[in-house]
């Protein structure tokens, strides 16, 4: 068996928590385009 017993709270998570942070920010910015979009067909009609 492994000798390093798990310790709870000790990983570094730095990389995880920055792309969440990026998907978070990709989702916005896809909501708001989509958003964009809709109120410009509903602007002109189309």
């Amino acid at each position: 068996m492994s000798e390093n017993k798990h310790q709870h709270g000790k990983m570094d998570i730095k990389d995880q928590e920055e792309t969440f942070k990026r998907f978070i920010s990709f989702g916005l910015y896809l909501f708001y385009a989509s958003i964009a979009a809709i109120i410009f067909l509903a602007i002109f009609n189309s």
